[in-house]
């Protein structure tokens, strides 16, 4: 995720010294680095329901960076690195699937604890 992140800002900076390229720089440089923040994050979850929380938070945050990602490309605002946003795009594809499966399985375990939590009571 740290190669991700570096990435984003490199394809950024690339970006062209426009209103639209501050703009939607700006905006994929928050959500496309957000993504590691949060990982972190979850990595020190205090409780179950805190690192599902934290895992939503980057899939939201990738699921942004994947449509600036898609805009950037359909604007061909970088035209000299337009196979390195298709990489970049796939590669946010990935995170998304990634942090989907984390947090089913965080949700999977929270429920089989909760069955044998009420067992154990009884």
């Amino acid at each position: 995720m740290l190669e991700y992140a570096n990435n984003i800002i490199k394809l950024v900076e690339a970006f062209p010294n426009k209103r639209s390229g501050n703009h939607i720089g700006n905006q994929l440089l928050k959500s496309g680095t957000a993504p590691y923040a949060h990982h972190g994050e979850a990595q020190a979850a205090e409780s179950n329901n805190d690192f599902v929380h934290k895992m939503s938070m980057g899939l939201k945050e990738s699921r942004e960076s994947f449509r600036w990602l898609r805009l950037v490309e359909k604007s061909q605002m970088v035209k000299n690195k337009i196979e390195w946003n298709q990489e970049m795009i796939a590669e946010t594809e990935e995170l998304i699937n990634i942090a989907i499966e984390s947090e089913e399985i965080a949700n999977n375990f929270k429920k089989q604890f909760e069955v044998l939590w009420r067992s154990a009571k009884k």
